[in-house]
């Protein structure tokens, strides 16, 4: 069974913006999967509506609601854990492999 973890790892943001500051108008994010000894990852990045509404001061954002943003604003949670599980099942199992050559 794969683990999987969401994590945001920097938020770009506007230093103001119709009067408010640090608005967020980008979140990088990453997932990783773990299942046993194996592992897998994805990272990328998701753009979101500025300001948001309502607007959430920036030192009082939490994790969970910035990843709530990414996964209303395009980020397909399902796709990408299936992604990650994907990984982790071609270690376990390779779909191409390079055994020695038989003159060695």
């Amino acid at each position: 069974m794969v683990n999987y973890t969401w994590t945001v790892s920097r938020m770009d943001c506007y230093p103001e913006m119709e009067s408010l500051a640090d608005v967020v108008f980008c979140v990088h994010w990453q997932l990783t999967g773990v299942d046993g000894e194996y592992s897998g990852s994805v990272y990328s990045t998701c753009t979101v509506p500025v300001p948001g509404d309502p607007f959430t001061p920036y030192a009082d954002l939490t994790q969970e609601q910035v990843l709530g943003w990414i996964w209303a604003n395009g980020v397909d949670k399902d796709s990408a854990e299936a992604a990650v599980a994907q990984q982790i099942e071609n270690q376990k199992n390779p779909p191409v492999v390079s055994p020695p050559l038989p003159w060695g």
